[in-house]
């Protein structure tokens, strides 16, 4: 039968352990450092409803001129693809065709299924030189502005987390979901079991 002073006991031990597990060192890998939650700040991965977007908003208009100003050296004056940069527009009802002659146009208004795709890969590199480098705002009014050149939104359209997330891109179902079951061996069967970097051949 327990005591009360050997319950004390027990408590005061549980308490000291916990207390030694949080002083306990976190295991490191001798390089880098804790990031901020000021940094971390920068970093969002947004989903197609638009979960994870940033705040902001930007116009077609101002977009217009962020995308002359940053990207038209590279995509073209008329987003048609240029010196070392992709073509964003048309190519509408290319990439299923009989015709070897004429192949697919992969562009942002043929082939990206959801809009906040765009934001992201925008946020994240680009312009080319200096990717990261736009604000929120700036990225809501170049989205705004290539989207409005695909004629997927009026001209008059305002980007932000709420109405991105509601855009219809053109190929949004032309996509289907693998309906294959993920089976992956266990551990101890898998080709690359062993963590460790094996040493550069001489």
């Amino acid at each position: 039968m327990r005591t009360a002073g050997n319950l004390t006991i027990i408590a005061v031990a549980a308490l000291a352990s916990g207390a030694l597990a949080a002083d306990a060192p976190k295991a490191t890998y001798g390089f880098g450092s804790t990031p901020t939650d000021a940094e971390l700040a920068r970093f969002f991965s947004p989903l197609p409803d638009g979960r994870g977007l940033p705040p902001g908003s930007g116009s077609v208009l101002e977009g217009k001129s962020v995308y002359q100003q940053q990207c038209a050296a590279c995509h073209g004056e008329n987003l048609q693809g240029g010196s070392g940069g992709d073509r964003l527009i048309g190519g509408r009802g290319s990439l299923v065709n009989d015709d070897p002659k004429k192949p697919p146009v992969k562009t942002i208004e043929s082939y990206w299924p959801y809009a906040t795709t765009l934001f992201d890969y925008v946020k994240r590199a680009m312009p080319l030189t200096a990717p990261d480098s736009l604000t929120n705002d700036q990225v809501y009014a170049v989205t705004a502005y290539i989207l409005e050149q695909a004629k997927i939104v009026p001209e008059d359209a305002i980007m932000n987390a709420q109405t991105l997330a509601k855009v219809q891109m053109p190929n949004r179902d032309g996509f289907v979901p693998d309906r294959r079951p993920e089976r992956f061996p266990a551990a101890a069967q898998a080709p690359h079991q062993s963590l460790a970097i094996a040493p550069a051949a001489k």
